[in-house]
């Protein structure tokens, strides 16, 4: 999934700045000795990264930055998921300076005899581990692996590829509870001051880090892993903001690219402000069909007739809360923005509807679990308690991007716009544009450029009610693709993605044109 800074900063009520807290295979810190996993050393030549060989091995289980749990189950048909790290320069514009490991993992093709490549994924955030991700999804690309290893990486600065860290536990809980919505000039105060305190935190423990982590080192770090993987073309496939960085790769290399599917766009010509407003769109467009849902079934448990009424009930229920929040999980509380989280977080996936009505239903009658436990999920808490790095790089990775910082006053002023995009959401995503106000390092780009003259046709997937990158950003990064290269395929549905939506029309496209190379015609439309 993509996750805008101004959704995480809502939610957290603050600002991330990113250390290299580097993780070894049981979560602890790794020592300083260079890693067995590859044959680089911790200074190279690009000649010697490039020819650098993997070490492979049985994937441990994720660690605390990757969100923990167990480690991957067999693959379906026997074989099982293998791991080991890559070298790659700290600084490009220093190839030959120090080297830091990215982790990596692969389920090997089915049928060697017939394998293409390796098809590396990326599942969006920034921030989303696809150590812990690819694995997770069973077979779900099951049949992409008849041709392909199917191959995946933390990013730079994600989970176990030096993961950055930013607050602890205890902090991190005590700015998730605080008021993400400030209505007043205290408030406002204790929302900047949580902000400060937390980018003060990412500074101290990540500050070198910072400047390495963005989009555009990380679509090198895909071109040194086409290489070292032995590939001529990249093979990929992006979902969410993996889809920008798709489109920054075939930009830096559009004589590399292969064969790319890019699921759930990122609009590429918006800049955070602009995303930002989309999202809270897209995220009114979700709620909006939920509602409509609800409303017209007659064992619906929200209160209201119509949508509107429904809409009503809930903006009552989170007035309720920002005034006194109720028991959520343990001794934690569910305050009105975590209770907006949780609704943002069920609205990702049409299949967690029911989990939705159910959360504010019982919140309605004192009982905060579950939305609380849905708004853990998207801030990266484990029931233990403990935080994976997923917000802390979201942050530096967005920030290292993003030349935008806005102010208190633009901030105020921009509000109005944001409450009539979504009466829900509006003010949740509105004070997010803080997300990367007094961030130590400045932003690469306004916007990125994706513009691919020369590349191989992409595949591009849009899904109609996708609230997170919402559908217009399909067309549009088609277009600035190019002519020939951005070709466009729609989903009718709902939820965050395509791919895995329920559609065998979607599936059927992408899978035979990344296994056949059968191109299908741009405008082609799935219901």
């Amino acid at each position: 999934m993509r996750t805008s800074p101004a959704l995480r900063a809502a939610a957290l009520a603050a600002t991330v700045l990113l250390p290299l807290a580097a993780c070894s295979d049981d979560g602890g810190t790794k020592s300083s000795t260079p890693s067995a996993a590859s044959t680089a050393s911790p200074t190279a030549t690009a000649e010697e990264l490039s020819s650098q060989k993997l070490d492979w091995k049985p994937c441990p289980a994720p660690n605390q930055a990757q969100g923990s749990g167990a480690a991957p189950s067999p693959l379906p048909g026997g074989g099982a998921w293998e791991c080991s790290f890559m070298d790659a320069p700290l600084d490009y514009a220093d190839p030959e300076g120090r080297t830091i490991e990215l982790a990596l993992v692969r389920a090997a093709a089915r049928n060697q005899d017939r394998r293409i490549g390796s098809l590396i994924f990326n599942f969006g955030g920034p921030g989303a581990s696809g150590i812990a991700t690819l694995p997770s999804f069973g077979t779900a690309y099951d049949t992409l692996r008849t041709r392909y290893d199917l191959v995946s990486f933390d990013p730079r600065g994600v989970g176990r590829s030096e993961g950055v860290a930013c607050s602890d536990d205890e902090t991190l809980d005590t700015l998730y509870e605080q008021d993400g919505t400030p209505d007043d000039a205290e408030e406002e105060k204790e929302f900047v001051a949580g902000q400060k305190s937390y980018v003060a935190d990412c500074e101290e423990n990540s500050g070198d880090a910072l400047p390495y982590v963005g989009t555009t080192n990380a679509a090198r770090d895909m071109d040194l892993l086409r290489q070292v993987l032995g590939d001529d073309k990249l093979y990929y496939f992006g979902i969410s903001y993996g889809t920008e960085l798709g489109g920054v790769y075939a930009h830096l290399y559009p004589d590399k690219v292969g064969r790319a599917v890019l699921d759930a766009v990122v609009d590429p010509r918006e800049n955070s402000l602009e995303s930002s407003l989309g999202q809270a769109e897209g995220f009114q467009l979700a709620l909006d069909n939920f509602t409509t849902d609800c409303a017209g079934r007659d064992d619906c448990k929200l209160s209201g007739a119509t949508s509107k009424e429904v809409q009503e009930w809930i903006a009552d229920l989170l007035a309720r809360l920002e005034k006194k929040p109720v028991p959520g999980l343990g001794e934690r509380e569910l305050t009105e923005t975590q209770a907006t989280t949780g609704i943002a977080s069920a609205l990702y996936s049409k299949e967690t509807w029911p989990l939705l009505e159910q959360g504010l239903d019982e919140a309605d009658g004192d009982n905060g679990g579950l939305l609380l436990a849905l708004a853990d999920s998207l801030n990266g808490r484990s029931e233990d308690g403990h935080y994976d790095n997923s917000n802390a790089a979201n942050a530096a990775i967005n920030c290292a991007d993003s030349k935008e910082r806005y102010n208190l006053e633009q901030t105020r002023k921009a509000l109005p716009a944001f409450r009539e995009a979504s009466p829900v959401f509006g003010d949740y995503l509105g004070w997010g544009l803080m997300s990367c106000t007094g961030w130590p390092v400045a932003g690469a780009w306004d916007t990125p450029d994706v513009s691919a003259p020369g590349s191989a046709p992409i595949l591009v997937v849009g899904n109609t009610g996708d609230p997170a990158t919402p559908y217009a950003g399909a067309k549009a990064m088609a277009a600035e693709l190019g002519k020939g290269v951005g070709i466009e395929l729609t989903y009718e549905g709902e939820g965050h993605g395509a791919y895995n939506g329920g559609s065998t029309c979607v599936q059927r496209a992408v899978d035979a044109y990344l296994l056949e190379g059968k191109v299908p015609k741009s405008g082609t439309v799935c219901r």
